[in-house]
């Protein structure tokens, strides 16, 4: 599958730190008196990485469901603010969407709510493909570390730190990603005098990736940092909401740039091979009338 294949490489990050996590939470299970299958039929089923490892505890401690449901309600609140910011890339999926919610986690929310679809690719299937990828890597893991970490005995701790550095690494690439798009509306503009970019443009460029910031640092200061996460998911999204349109407009019209170049990119290079076949033709003809010279 072609989507699959586009896919993949874009999703390594996330294997690098969902195979490591994944062995991890295995081996915490394991290690604490659970069967092996457990890990990897909850790491398939729940699929929800924090809540997993806060799992261990709840089914070791006393039977209390209210605290179990609560817990639950509290880490995953931020998924309220994944599925309002994917309406519009998720719209059109038709039954696929069921499964696109459900594998929604944070490093596939990053991907596929950054995903530029490659040339050639359905969309839909390129969403299924990046969700698939992301959840087989965490089964995977969990796997690996429930049925082999008996065998492991360097030791584990802070190896959770790999999921911090590689929501940085998402962050810097998206950061990346937007400065490389102002120096081509720089260039572009070159042609009417206009060299810099103005401060506006900086801004609006980077809103997403400064209001994360900004917004996360404003509640870890006023919350601490147990409670931060939900207060900065509201004041993020707040503020994202009043700057809506003007950023929409920035994107949208570098996503159409990134479209238009694409297709030409495919017109080009659809022309070379026509030009490549006449050439080839053109050549065993010669040698045909050289022959019957």
């Amino acid at each position: 599958m072609r989507e699959l294949k586009c896919a993949f490489p874009k999703t390594i990050p996330v294997l690098t730190g969902y195979v490591f996590l994944g062995i991890i939470y295995g081996i915490l299970m394991t290690t604490n008196g659970f069967p092996a299958w457990l890990p990897v039929l909850t790491a398939l089923v729940i699929y929800t990485g924090s809540m997993e490892f806060l799992m261990v505890d709840i089914l070791l401690s006393s039977f209390n469901p209210v605290s179990a449901l609560g817990t639950a309600l509290m880490i995953g609140a931020r998924h309220i603010f994944y599925g309002i910011s994917m309406l519009n890339k998720y719209r059109g999926t038709g039954k696929a969407k069921f499964y696109l919610i459900y594998t929604t986690s944070d490093e596939t929310f990053a991907l596929n709510y950054d995903a530029v679809i490659p040339h050639g690719c359905d969309r839909t299937k390129y969403y299924l493909a990046v969700s698939f990828l992301d959840q087989m890597y965490w089964v995977s893991g969990a796997a690996l570390g429930a049925f082999f970490g008996s065998m492991i005995t360097i030791p584990v701790q802070g190896l959770d730190f790999v999921m911090t550095a590689m929501f940085v690494s998402i962050f810097m690439n998206q950061w990346m990603k937007d400065r490389d798009e102002l120096k081509k509306t720089a260039q572009a503009s070159a042609a009417e005098d206009r060299k810099k970019i103005s401060l506006q443009d900086w801004i609006l460029r980077h809103a997403p990736e400064l209001t994360g910031v900004a917004g996360s640092v404003f509640c870890l200061l006023i919350f601490g940092p147990d409670r931060f996460i939900v207060p900065s998911m509201i004041v993020i999204l707040a503020i994202l909401t009043l700057i809506r349109k003007p950023v929409e407009a920035v994107y949208d019209a570098a996503e159409e740039k990134d479209q238009e170049a694409s297709v030409g990119e495919a017109a080009e290079e659809k022309h070379q091979k026509e030009a490549d076949e006449m050439n080839q033709t053109e050549a065993v003809h010669e040698a045909a009338e050289e022959e019957r010279i």
